[in-house]
C-alpha cells in the first residue's frame, strides 16, 4: 500500500512538474542576444542594437502584454522590429496588437513588416492605419534610412508574398518576392531587410541584404535536443530555418522563434522570445 501511495505521489508530482514547464514554455517571455559581426557597417552603428518581435499572433503574454514590454524595456535596444503576424487571422483582435504597440513606441522607435496573417484579414488597412497613427514606421514595400553621427543605413520592409497570391496573383512566393525587393532602388548603404519568411532567404541575399530579420517558422513548434524544429509553415518537417542565424555568403538572417502558438495550442522545448540583435563592426577584444 506505501508502495501504491509512493507511486501515486510520483506520478502526480511528475504531472504538476510537466504542467509547470508546460506554462513555463508558453506563457513567459525569453531573450537571445545574437551578435552579428558584419565589415560593410558603418563604424558609428557598432554596438546597435535591435530587439525582435515576431508572430505574436495576438497572444497576450501577462495582462497588456506586460512580460513581453518587461523584456523589451530590459534590452534597452535601439529599434524594435516586428516581423510580421501581429495578429492572428483566426482571431483577430486589432484592438490587442494596437495596444501592444502603443505601449512598444514608449521603449523605442518601432518598425513593422506584415506577415501572411495580415494579409488574410479584411481589417488590415485599420491596423496599418492604427499603428500608424501611434508612431510606427510601417515599410510594407517601403524603406527607412537611418541616421547616426554622419553615417547613414537602411532599413527596408517586404511585406509578405500571399498579399499578391491572394489577390490572384499565381507566381510562385519566390518570383514575388524577388519582384517585390527588384523595385526597390539601389543603394550601396548597410541593408536590413525586414521579411517575415526565412525559406525565401536565397532571394533576400540575391537582393543584397546585409542583415535579414525573419520569423513564420516559430521555431519549428516543437524542438527537440539535437534535432531542432520539427515543423515550419512553408518549409515543412525538419525545416532549415527556424531560429538563430544563417549564412549565405555575406548575407545574414536572424530567424526569431516568435511568441505565439497560432495553429499549434502548445510549444514544446521552445519558449517565446525577444531576440536582441547586434550590429558590430568588429569583433571587440578581449
Amino acid at each position: 500500500m506505501n508502495l501504491k501511495k509512493a507511486a501515486a505521489g510520483l506520478a502526480v508530482f511528475s504531472a504538476g512538474i510537466g504542467a509547470a514547464g508546460l506554462w513555463y514554455g508558453n506563457r513567459t517571455v525569453g531573450s537571445e542576444p545574437l551578435s552579428v559581426v558584419c565589415p560593410r557597417l558603418p563604424e558609428e552603428f557598432s554596438g546597435f542594437t535591435i530587439a525582435q518581435v515576431s508572430d505574436l499572433h495576438n497572444a497576450e503574454l501577462g495582462r497588456g502584454n506586460v512580460r513581453l514590454l518587461t523584456q523589451l524595456r530590459r534590452s534597452r535596444p535601439d529599434v524594435i522590429a516586428i516581423t510580421g503576424d501581429l495578429i492572428d487571422s483566426r482571431r483577430t483582435n486589432i484592438k490587442t496588437a494596437l495596444e501592444f504597440a502603443g505601449e512598444a513606441v514608449k521603449i523605442a522607435p518601432v518598425l513593422y513588416v506584415p506577415g501572411n496573417h495580415e494579409s488574410r484579414i479584411s481589417g488590415y488597412e485599420r491596423l496599418k492605419t492604427g499603428l500608424e497613427q501611434l508612431g510606427v514606421r510601417v515599410l510594407h514595400n517601403k524603406q527607412l534610412i537611418w541616421k547616426k553621427g554622419g553615417a547613414s543605413i537602411r532599413f527596408a520592409g517586404m511585406a509578405d508574398p500571399d498579399f499578391h497570391r491572394n489577390r490572384g496573383d499565381a507566381r510562385s512566393r519566390e518570383d514575388i518576392a524577388a519582384g517585390q525587393l527588384c523595385a526597390f532602388p539601389k543603394d550601396p548603404r548597410f541593408t536590413v531587410l525586414l521579411s517575415h519568411r526565412p525559406e525565401l532567404f536565397p532571394v533576400y541575399a540575391a537582393f543584397g541584404a546585409d542583415l535579414t530579420l525573419s520569423g513564420h517558422a516559430h521555431g519549428g513548434q516543437f524542438r527537440l535536443p539535437g534535432i531542432g524544429g520539427l515543423f515550419a509553415p512553408g518549409q515543412g518537417i525538419f525545416p532549415e530555418y527556424t531560429s538563430g542565424l544563417y549564412r549565405i555568403g555575406p548575407a545574414w538572417m536572424a530567424v526569431s522563434r516568435g511568441l505565439g502558438r497560432s495553429e499549434f495550442p502548445l510549444r514544446l522545448g521552445n519558449r517565446p522570445e525577444v531576440k536582441i540583435i547586434t550590429l558590430l563592426k568588429k569583433k571587440y577584444s578581449h
